[in-house]
């Protein structure tokens, strides 16, 4: 029965408004054949509905994920019910690069998918229908808060000047590391250390070339650690190092180092050239301590010890 002039405008529209629509429509076989491509598509492929039609979908797109997709369409055709995957849980299905302006930081398309079912005269599931929308915005919002907050919580753990760890960042690590030797027995020592006559510098060269002479200790501290480590800024010039798995003498080798790359250097600051040294206490944990801050006052009182023998030493705790 031909259409009557009514229902083909209605048909006219309709097909105009899918064709217009921001949002990617995609009708496939079960054979994953395109059956319709709507506007949306055409303009981010650049591959027309002619060009496409009856072409099976992961020909055209290899990097599409088949074996996903597949679990996905079968899912759906069997249970006769829809399918909805966030940008979250798969960034993108079709591999589109990002056109819009305002949200340029990303390089591809963020995309949300839902997949329905469509019918035919017997009831059963011939098609589905792929739609695509563009969340590329949402998206781009979300990981810009998210790394926003990444690095407040750095920013919250560091110290500013030195960028080591602060003080109550640093504790809980001595802390953990406390636990850690009580209930596995692993060797480890805590080193503390500060900067010799570090308010002649002050008095001398002023706060900020004193601040240089800082951010210098913890560079070098950084430069001579190894990566399980944990070095801290404990408060103005005095620092404290975590070592774990290391014995006294083996941290002895590894503050040596430090303090002679300090000795050996020289920090160039706009209120003239200045150098400077360090003193250095180390404690090798044992079961004497009865907590982290009995083990970090050990440290201290080496540390106290190496300012009384003369500075630009290292000491070790003695018990």
């Amino acid at each position: 029965m031909p259409m009557t002039h009514t229902e083909l405008n209605e048909f006219h529209w309709l097909a105009d408004m899918l064709e217009s629509v921001e949002v990617g429509l995609v009708v496939l076989d079960l054979d994953f054949r395109v059956q319709a491509w709507n506007g949306f598509m055409e303009n981010h492929s650049g591959i027309t509905a002619s060009k496409i039609r009856d072409q099976v979908l992961f020909d055209v797109f290899p990097d599409i994920p088949e074996a996903w997709l597949t679990r996905k369409v079968d899912a759906v055709a069997m249970l006769k019910t829809r399918a909805f995957t966030s940008w979250e849980q798969r960034p993108y299905l079709f591999r589109f690069r990002n056109t819009r302006p305002i949200t340029g930081t990303e390089a591809y398309m963020f995309q949300n998918l839902t997949i329905s079912p469509l019918s035919g005269s017997t009831g059963e599931v011939e098609k589905v229908c792929l739609m695509v929308y563009d969340v590329t915005d949402i998206a781009t919002g979300k990981r810009a808060l998210e790394r926003a907050n990444e690095q407040l919580a750095k920013l919250s753990m560091t110290d500013r000047l030195t960028g080591l760890q602060n003080r109550g960042t640093w504790e809980n690590l001595v802390d953990a590391e406390y636990e850690r030797y009580r209930r596995y027995g692993h060797t480890t020592s805590l080193v503390m250390f500060d900067i010799d006559h570090f308010k002649n510098v002050n008095d001398t060269y002023g706060h900020l070339a004193g601040d240089e002479v800082i951010k210098h200790a913890a560079h070098l501290t950084r430069h001579n650690l190894r990566q399980s480590d944990s070095a801290g800024r404990y408060g103005g010039e005095e620092f404290g190092i975590i070592l774990p798995e290391t014995d006294a003498e083996g941290a002895s080798i590894i503050c040596e180092r430090i303090r002679e790359s300090i000795e050996q250097s020289i920090v160039d600051t706009t209120a003239g050239n200045i150098q400077y040294t360090i003193s250095m206490g180390i404690a090798q944990l044992t079961d004497t301590p009865e907590n982290y801050m009995q083990w970090m006052q050990q440290a201290d009182n080496a540390l106290y010890s190496a300012k009384e023998a003369g500075r630009n030493r290292v000491i070790v705790f003695q018990s």
